[in-house]
């Protein structure tokens, strides 16, 4: 009985050796392959009875053959299979993406200033930035004078803003026009010392997962948040990719073949086939909190700007394989009200959760119906506090 299971060992660790011998032949030397090929057949020769001896030996000769630096190589090989699977994932199934501007606020918020994070103020900066992607914005002007910009320094964790006002110099986190956006600030423009000209914290904007592969099981629908790709859109003849960045997140709300009209800030879809029209809201029941009037949601406007394909009250048709797109914060959102439908090619997934910052719209997306209060309210200012919201 001892020696069938002697024998038992001696094949599985003979089947060892042999793929230790395969997995190392990129890096031993001719005459290393040949002296572990020795091993090998001296293993196999050898009696069953005296597997616990033989199987020591073989141990001992081929430490002395293989290099000592092969598990750096088996490290290597461990995180080059990991990172392709995390990489593999990423590209079929999660993308992490960064909503850069306000266009879906209050669903989503961009890059914004705030006036206060829920820990307040004297929080370290290092937890306002890592639990609520907060940076610290506070200008209290020392010494009167025109205020100059100096640079923009595109740093790791943020942008931030170099100036002078008078002869004291002065930094700001956020790109140029957002800095100038929440503090007021213009070149050549005179501050009085003592001013207070921000005293919050600039989001680096909500982060969040996109979830990729459902889109090819079942067909988009009116009412989702969708991430798409702004390749081939233009607005006024440009390149919406060279002024607004290559990704865009917006909520789909008619598609292909459906008829569009705005009238009185109400959004109206005809569906394909069908010959009256219908507010969004009974077509696509998650959109009826964007005519809430409430916490920052106002409805679908049809005043922004120029370019735009159709007036208030004139229809627009989808086009086949096509799909429209508007933003929640329809006054301050460039969509397909300008660029045109989006083509089906460009869809990159739909908005799955939010995973930074610990805000309250942490988690998955679209799920929170809006605060109770009304929407412009003097109270909440123009920038409202992200996390009371």
């Amino acid at each position: 009985m001892l020696n069938f299971f002697n024998k038992r060992k001696k094949r599985k660790f003979l089947s060892e050796l042999r793929a230790r011998r395969h997995a190392e032949d990129d890096l031993l030397t001719p005459a290393q392959k040949e002296e572990f090929d020795g091993v090998i057949a001296a293993f196999a020769g050898s009696d069953p009875k005296d597997f616990k001896n033989a199987a020591a030996a073989a141990l001992e000769k081929t430490g002395r053959i293989v290099p000592g630096y092969t598990w750096i190589r088996n490290l290597l090989d461990l995180l080059i299979v990991v990172g392709a699977v995390a990489f593999g994932i990423r590209g079929l199934f999660f993308q992490p993406f960064k909503i850069p501007t306000g266009s879906m606020q209050p669903t989503l918020y961009g890059i914004h200033y705030m006036e206060s994070t829920p820990l307040g103020k004297n929080l370290p900066p290092f937890l306002n930035y890592a639990l609520f992607s907060a940076r610290r914005a506070r200008l209290e002007v020392k010494e009167s004078g025109e205020t100059l910009f100096h640079s923009y320094k595109n740093g790791f964790f943020t942008d931030s803003v170099l100036f002078s006002i008078g002869n004291v110099r002065y930094s700001l986190p956020g790109a140029p026009q957002k800095v100038m956006e929440y503090s007021g600030l213009e070149e050549g423009a005179s501050c009085s010392a003592g001013e207070i000209k921000a005293d919050g914290f600039l989001s680096l904007g909500d982060h969040l997962f996109v979830e990729r592969f459902s889109i090819y099981l079942s067909p988009p629908k009116r009412g989702e948040v969708m991430i798409f790709t702004t390749d081939g859109l233009t607005v006024g003849g440009e390149p919406l990719s060279a002024s607004s960045g290559f990704y865009y997140v917006k909520r789909l709300v008619a598609l292909p073949g459906d008829t569009v009209r705005l009238k009185e800030n109400q959004l109206y879809v005809r569906p394909a086939g069908e010959k009256e029209f219908r507010k969004i809201q009974a077509l696509a029941p998650r959109t009826a909190r964007l005519y809430s009037g409430k916490g920052g949601y106002q409805g679908h406007l049809s005043t922004m700007g120029d370019y735009r394909l159709f007036g208030a009250e004139e229809d627009y048709t989808v086009p086949p394989d096509h799909y429209f797109m508007l933003g929640d914060n329809s006054n301050f959102s460039q969509d397909s009200r300008f660029f045109g439908a989006v083509p089906r090619r460009n869809l990159v997934g739909r908005s799955l959760l939010i995973f930074w910052p610990f805000s309250r719209r942490w988690g998955i997306t679209d799920r929170l119906e809006p605060l109770d209060y009304p929407t412009g309210s003097p109270v909440r200012g123009t920038f409202p506090v992200m996390y009371k919201q």
